[in-house]
C-alpha cells in the first residue's frame, strides 16, 4: 500500500482507534513518527509506547489515554495542519499558540521534532506539523 501523506495516517490512526475506543493502536514505524509519538507522551496524551523492530520497517504499539471515570480520551482533537500539498512554515517569531499555551504544536526544525514552546526556548522556526489538544 502506498501512502501519500504517512503522517497524516498516523494521526488518523490515533483519532480513528480513540472512536472506537481501542486500549492499543498500532502504527507503521519511521524516524519522524517515532519523535512524535515521544512528544505525545511526553506532554501527556497517550500513557505508553513501544518500538517494535522487525527486520522491514519496524511498528510502533501506542497505549491510548482514556479518563477513568468518564471514559474520554486524553488528546480532545489531532490535527494535521502542513499537508503535501501546502506546507505551512513559521520563523521563531510567528510560532503557533494552540489554545492559548494549553495545546502543543508538533513542529520539524533544523534542531529536530519539537513542541512550540521549546522551539520559542531555542528562537527557532520550522514546519509546524500538527496541532493536539
Amino acid at each position: 500500500m502506498s501512502l501519500q501523506d504517512p503522517i497524516a495516517d498516523f494521526l488518523t490512526r490515533i483519532r480513528n482507534a480513540q472512536q472506537a475506543e481501542h486500549r492499543v493502536v498500532e502504527i507503521p514505524a519511521s524516524n519522524l513518527k517515532k519523535e512524535m509519538t515521544k512528544i505525545l507522551h511526553d506532554k501527556g496524551y497517550i500513557l505508553s509506547y513501544k518500538f517494535e523492530d522487525d527486520n522491514k520497517q519496524g511498528t510502533i504499539k501506542i497505549a491510548l489515554k482514556y479518563h477513568p471515570k468518564t471514559k474520554r480520551p486524553a488528546i480532545t482533537k489531532i490535527e494535521r495542519i502542513s499537508k503535501p500539498g501546502l506546507r505551512k512554515y513559521c520563523n521563531s517569531s510567528t510560532l503557533p499558540r494552540v489554545l492559548n499555551g494549553l495545546g502543543v504544536a508538533i513542529l520539524s526544525t533544523s534542531k529536530g521534532v519539537i513542541t512550540d514552546k521549546e522551539a520559542r526556548k531555542e528562537n527557532v522556526g520550522g514546519e509546524v506539523l500538527c496541532y493536539v489538544y
